[in-house]
């Protein structure tokens, strides 16, 4: 007989994340915790001891989503913990599931696993492997969300973001660049930089210094973009409000350090509607800084996202809004139809618009960004450019330029190319385009292009760009 201990079984936690990337991070950090106390992960609910449903809160639908998410994981498991931007709603919680186990708010990740403790008692094996140096993560190997900061110091009308994850806390310099060197380390090949308000990182700390490799760096939006930008991997900025300091990070963009990509939350184009909306960094030459940002760097792609049918929004404020996207030639743009938030300033104000018009407006809008979009796209044909492989189908290989975020923007298809794997970079020429991806072959010598099997003529139906 055997004098080693047989190894007990360690319990297992579902996980449900709903929500944006700022709360994929923050399952990342629960499960992380999780797996270097000896848990499990389970891939189905049946072969959970309980589940963790980590929730979104700011729009009413995401709310509506939430709480189906948690009635199914009630359904079909029976031992739920409820966490996230939902969680500070409990009683609305309580009301529609009471046999919830417990219920805690947004990155509260101690209380997660003080529940989860409770409900599921933490393993005590010495055979339990440990959790990489990189934590466990949701996302594909070769990109991570790294996560610069918490909370929010704006106060736009129609948001609840401060009341939900408090203000502006951000990470020391050092922190966050040790982060992303274990991510590197483990083979990540992009890292996408992501907060409530990227740009101003820092503030909050005073800008304080913060040691990495030896040295003293200031912990703001500049000093984090260089460093960041010397790890030899794609560097993608989300979330970033254009104050003026952000002007200094172009040059990192046209030398190559920094994708040319800024993810910049505009909302709308009228100033009426903009002052109601409370936005901050708001000037008139908007557009006259977008063009010295593109005289710096030529291939700047710009994503953002806007409102249509806020409230007092009236047809003129909407054709300025048009008026102002024919102008700046944003590369991708996602709209959304206004609706109440619970909780949000924006609620009380006059003039609310009827739906019918919010989807005339919304649907007007995207007809329009999509010429811009097809044309933009057509200027990159014949162009040879580097990309970041995704995955493989059965047509070949699916993969992203500098100026697409995963899930959210574009692709890049090479067809008959199945030799590659996810993570791989390389140089390819540009063959067609639609409204919104890219057809392309890689650059090789001596071949020839391989046969196009995809419709490179428009985008699949209900696509979100």
């Amino acid at each position: 007989m055997s004098d080693t201990p047989e190894r007990a079984a360690a319990p297992k936690i579902g996980f449900v994340s709903l929500g944006c990337p700022k709360a994929l991070v923050d399952s990342e950090r629960i499960i992380t915790r999780l797996r270097a106390e000896g848990y499990e992960l389970s891939a189905s609910y049946q072969g959970a001891d309980a589940v963790v449903v980590n929730t979104c809160g700011f729009l009413n639908s995401a709310k509506e989503e939430s709480l189906a998410a948690i009635g199914e994981a009630l359904a079909e498991n029976g031992r739920v913990i409820v966490t996230g931007c939902l969680g500070v709603e409990s009683e609305r919680i309580r009301a529609a599931h009471p046999q919830v186990l417990a219920i805690t708010g947004p990155h509260q990740y101690e209380a997660v696993v003080e529940e989860i403790h409770k409900a599921v008692p933490r393993p005590h094996d010495p055979f339990l492997d440990l959790v990489p140096p990189q934590g466990v993560r949701l996302t594909p190997r070769h990109y991570a969300y790294v996560k610069i900061s918490e909370g929010c110091n704006n106060a736009c009308s129609f948001c609840i973001i401060p009341s939900l994850r408090g203000r502006l806390k951000s990470r020391a310099l050092g922190d966050v660049m040790g982060e992303a060197e274990r991510l590197v380390a483990a083979g990540v090949q992009e890292l996408l930089v992501i907060s409530q308000d990227t740009s101003a990182y820092g503030l909050d700390l005073g800008y304080a210094k913060s040691a990495w490799r030896g040295q003293d760096y200031e912990t703001r939006f500049l000093s984090l973009a260089q460093a960041l930008g010397s790890l030899g991997v794609w560097v993608r900025l989300h979330y970033v409000y254009p104050y003026p300091h952000v002007d200094h990070v172009l040059p990192l963009m046209a030398e190559g350090r920094v994708l040319p990509y800024l993810d910049i939350p505009f909302q709308h184009a009228s100033p009426t509607v903009l002052k109601a909306m409370r936005r901050p960094a708001h000037q008139e030459k908007t557009l006259e800084r977008i063009a010295r940002w593109r005289a710096i760097c030529p291939d700047l792609a710009i994503r953002s996202t806007f409102i249509v049918g806020f409230p007092g929004e009236t047809e003129d404020d909407f054709a300025q809004l048009l008026d102002w996207l024919a102008e700046a030639r944003l590369a991708r743009v996602g709209c959304f139809k206004y609706e109440d938030v619970a909780g949000a300033a924006a609620n009380a104000l006059a003039l609310q618009v009827p739906e019918e018009i919010k989807a005339e407006r919304y649907d007007r809008l995207m007809e329009h960004q999509q010429k811009i979009s097809a044309e933009l796209l057509a200027g990159r044909v014949g162009k040879t450019i580097e990309v970041l492989i995704d995955g493989i189908d059965e047509e070949g290989a699916i993969a992203r330029s500098h100026w697409d975020a995963p899930e959210i923007d574009g692709n890049v298809y090479l067809n008959g190319e199945k030799d590659l794997r996810p993570g791989d970079r390389l140089s390819v020429l540009v063959e067609g385009a639609d409204p919104y991806d890219l057809f392309a072959r890689r650059v090789r010598a001596g071949t020839k292009s391989p046969e196009v099997g995809r419709h490179a003529a428009g985008a699949p139906q209900g696509r979100a760009h």
